[in-house]
C-alpha cells in the first residue's frame, strides 16, 4: 500500500473528513515516527509493532561495477519488528 492509497483508504472509512484533513494526519504520524527515529528513540506501536534503529559495523565492501574492494563506514539503518498481533493476523490470513 502507497501512501496515496492509505489516503484513498481513510477517506472512503471516514467521508466526514477533507482531503486536506487526512493528508495533515497521516503526514503528522509519518513526520512523528521520522523525527523519533532521527532522534534514536524507539517507535512502539502496540498490536502493530516496533521501529528502531540498528547500527551495521564498518566493513569493506566491493564496488559492483569494477570489482574493487572499498571501505564502508559504519551507519544506522531503521528496523521494524512486527508486533504479536500483527505477526497473528498474517500467518492467519496465509493459512486460509
Amino acid at each position: 500500500m502507497t501512501k496515496s492509497e492509505l489516503i484513498a483508504a481513510l477517506m472512503q472509512k471516514h467521508p466526514h473528513l477533507q482531503l486536506k484533513d487526512i493528508n495533515l494526519i497521516v503526514n503528522t504520524v509519518f513526520e512523528s515516527v521520522s523525527s523519533s527515529l532521527a532522534d534514536n528513540n524507539r517507535v512502539e506501536l502496540r498490536g502493530f509493532g516496533t521501529f528502531s534503529i540498528k547500527e551495521r559495523d564498518p566493513r569493506i565492501g566491493r564496488n559492483p561495477k569494477t570489482g574493487e574492494q572499498v571501505q564502508v563506514s559504519k551507519k544506522y539503518i531503521p528496523f521494524f519488528k512486527t508486533g504479536k498481533d500483527l505477526h497473528a493476523r498474517i500467518n492467519k490470513a496465509r493459512k486460509a
